[in-house]
């Protein structure tokens, strides 16, 4: 009797042990499958202090720079975003929203290339008071951001 004991315990080890590898390589493989969709959000001067690593897809969020945005070469358009402390180079090549215009918030997706971001996706205000979230933080941490609620505008 005591060698069936011996044997149920063995065998619940081995099942245990079994679970815990196949939760180990399902984690692993979610986390493959998500590297590339997970952008982190940067600010002009997190990218500025923090260079990012060559070749790796973030997010960058501030103000389009006045005066800063160029087009007519072809179908790219260089502009600078700025946290009103640091300043990025941003290229775009594509058609822009309709509400992007210097002085209003905007988020880019994309990477560094010799220090300038290039961005795959550009995404702009939809209103008059919108922001979006990632840019009114880095504004607010820059001590630059106004709450338009909060000043009675």
């Amino acid at each position: 009797m005591a060698g069936l004991k011996g044997l149920k315990k063995q065998r619940r080890i081995q099942i245990i042990a079994l679970a815990a590898v196949a939760l180990l390589v399902s984690t692993a493989l979610i986390g493959y499958a998500m590297r590339d969709g997970i952008n982190f959000f940067r600010s002009p001067t997190q990218v500025v202090e923090t260079p990012p690593a060559e070749g790796e897809v973030f997010r960058i969020g501030g103000l389009v720079e006045e005066g800063s945005i160029v087009r007519g070469q072809g179908e790219t358009v260089t502009f600078r975003v700025t946290d009103m402390n640091q300043t990025v180079p941003v290229a775009y090549t594509g058609v822009l929203p309709d509400l992007f215009s210097e002085g209003q918030g905007m988020v880019g997706t994309g990477q560094m290339v010799d220090g300038t971001f290039q961005a795959t996706e550009i995404l702009a205000k939809h209103d008059e008071t919108y922001m979006p979230k990632e840019v009114v933080d880095a504004l607010k941490e820059q001590g630059v951001y106004v709450d338009p609620a909060e000043s009675g505008s």
